[in-house]
């Protein structure tokens, strides 16, 4: 036998009889592959197959896989398969064959929704990460806070003066800035459609509310979360990649102490002050417009403002602030010390930081909004 692949067949007792032969080897690809192909053309629809292997002289991986397919060919067109006379070293190599990606795949739309509830899986699951991590960094900050109470002298004072400077006055321009442009733009788009009723002085009302109330202080929360929020991410993951925490750790000190601590309090005290500037601009910025825009005179404006508002609205913001600090503080704490070690971590943590605080202090400020509206505040 020169070699020669062969794929004989015969119809023997009502069963198709294929007796293979030769070299089943990939230097025959294309003799092999002719081979299976005339053979499927010629029985599209097969009963009964006996294969007959014993006079092929030697299989390879290429060979193996041209028998698997034979054989899933048949299968597919409703055929039983049997397969005599295979040689032992290859019976090894075509059962391996037959194993692999046997199942058929998956159709799109199901993958599409595995693919989906591995989604909404693994969001579930790191969810619950994240409130499992900032209940603990406040747990970690509340014994903190209890240990600096009963050892006053181990609280750094200097450190968190030095906080409230950055966090507090360096912001001060921005929030400045950007509170007295939506107190204006408030006002502007007030008067242009309470126009239409003649109901300019409602502006007022309108401006004054809003701003104490709500737009003051959770614009100033989002600014200091996107600007000392990630900072602070940033800092301490900076640290945690210099292996600066683990020395902490090594000198016995806690990093919640030494680190986390003074900039969540700097958060809590400055985030009030840095609310009551942003409302008072946002406020200026408001009696401005209506002035230039409305012809408003400033002392109606104030007059109006006296009594539009009242103590009541101008504490509501206060109070929210220190909630909306300690939630920027928490969250800035948690992921800075979750960064590992590449710079990846380091942007991906910055980044959820940011977006983590803004979204919980719009939540909190939700469900403050309607607690002190269900309570009549």
């Amino acid at each position: 036998m020169n070699g020669e692949p062969l794929l004989e067949s015969a119809s023997v007792g009502g069963r198709l009889a294929l007796s293979a032969g030769g070299l089943w080897t990939a230097e025959r690809a294309g003799e092999l592959e002719r081979l299976i192909e005339r053979v499927i053309a010629r029985h599209p629809r097969i009963g009964g197959v006996d294969i007959d292997m014993a006079r092929v002289q030697r299989l390879d991986t290429f060979g193996a896989w041209l028998l698997e397919r034979l054989l899933r060919a048949i299968a597919a067109a409703g055929g039983e398969v049997r397969v005599t006379g295979l040689a032992e070293p290859y019976r090894a190599l075509v059962a391996r064959a037959g194993e692999v990606n046997g199942a058929a795949p998956a159709s799109p739309r199901r993958m599409m929704l595995a693919a989906s509830l591995e989604v909404v899986g693994r969001t579930v699951m790191q969810v619950g990460r994240d409130i499992g991590a900032a209940v603990a960094m406040i747990g970690a900050l509340a014994a903190a806070l209890g240990r600096a109470a009963a050892h006053p002298t181990s609280f750094r004072l200097t450190s968190m003066v030095n906080q409230i400077d950055r966090v507090g006055w360096r912001a001060v321009p921005i929030v400045l800035l950007i509170t007295f442009l939506i107190g204006a733009i408030l006002a502007q788009q007030g008067l242009f459609h309470f126009r239409q009723f003649g109901a300019q002085i409602y502006v007022v009302d309108m401006v004054g509310i809003l701003v104490l109330r709500e737009v003051g202080v959770l614009m100033v929360a989002v600014m200091v979360a996107g600007r000392s929020g990630s900072a602070y991410t940033a800092e301490l993951g900076s640290m945690k990649m210099r292996e600066e925490i683990d020395a902490l750790r090594t000198m016995g000190f806690d990093p919640v102490d030494v680190l986390v601590l003074p900039r969540v309090l700097a958060l809590v005290v400055a985030l009030p002050c840095l609310t009551f500037l942003g409302a008072m601009a946002a406020l200026y910025g408001g009696g401005l417009m209506c002035w230039a825009y409305g012809g408003m005179s400033p002392d109606v404006y104030i007059a109006r403002m006296r009594d539009a508002v009242s103590l009541g609205d101008f504490a509501i913001g206060l109070v929210k602030a220190p909630f909306m600090g300690l939630i920027i503080g928490v969250i800035a704490g948690t992921q800075g010390l979750a960064v590992t070690g590449s710079t990846e971590s380091l942007g991906r943590k910055t980044t959820d930081s940011v977006v983590k605080s803004i979204f919980l202090v719009i939540l909190v400020d939700g469900v403050l909004a309607m607690f002190f509206a269900a309570v009549g505040v």
